[in-house]
């Protein structure tokens, strides 16, 4: 497969940066199963950048985007020291920063890393995805197991009480009972659920 160093790309009025193709899910559903890129862009990594390289692809007016979207076809808290140092510099701008993730960073650092992203990111999207433990590791194949799924709601309260807007997202397809319970674990953790549509 061919790889690239597409590190930003834009969707949507916004910018978002793609700092891995490494990912500690392996979703059955995941775009990058299917093809090498998502709406045009392709995304898989020939390396990852730098955070200095990153920042050197921000537009001089930071305005120029809503908002400034970590997200590619890995997962972006891997990456956790260049994620804050391209986040740091968009908020010292005055830029808006979002996270498009699977949640399960603290896991992945075996410490809490709530406090780091506080400083740093405006918005957290969490894929929840499922509405059980098992269901979550049979669609989502996570390498942490079943703790996966205890770990991402408890990374999301977190990232809430810390003051971050925070929220938890499913797709339309796993129906209203599903939804439902996903929205009473959302309102345990604290947190909002949005409900995407399902895209083909």
């Amino acid at each position: 497969m061919e790889r690239y160093e597409n590190f930003t790309y834009e969707l949507d009025g916004n910018l978002y940066i793609n700092l891995t193709s490494r990912c500690t899910n392996d979703c059955t559903f995941c775009v990058r199963n299917e093809k090498a890129d998502y709406f045009g862009h392709k995304l898989w990594l020939a390396r990852e950048p730098r955070a200095e390289e990153v920042i050197a692809r921000l537009p001089a007016d930071i305005g120029k985007y809503r908002e400034y979207v970590f997200c590619g076809f890995g997962e972006p808290t891997i990456r956790l020291d260049a994620l804050l140092a391209v986040a740091k510099e968009i908020k010292a701008r005055g830029g808006v920063t979002r996270i498009n993730t699977n949640g399960q960073a603290n896991l992945i650092h075996k410490r809490d890393v709530t406090a780091e992203l506080a400083g740093a990111i405006d918005k957290i999207n969490v894929s929840l995805n499922e509405a059980t433990a098992a269901a979550y590791v049979a669609l989502c194949r996570p390498a942490f197991g079943e703790a996966a799924f205890t770990g991402l709601q408890e990374f999301a309260k977190k990232c809430a009480e810390r003051g971050i807007d925070t929220w938890f997202s499913v797709v339309d397809i796993i129906g209203e009972e599903k939804i439902a319970a996903c929205r009473e674990i959302a309102a345990r953790a604290g947190v909002t659920l949005r409900v995407r549509k399902y895209i083909e």
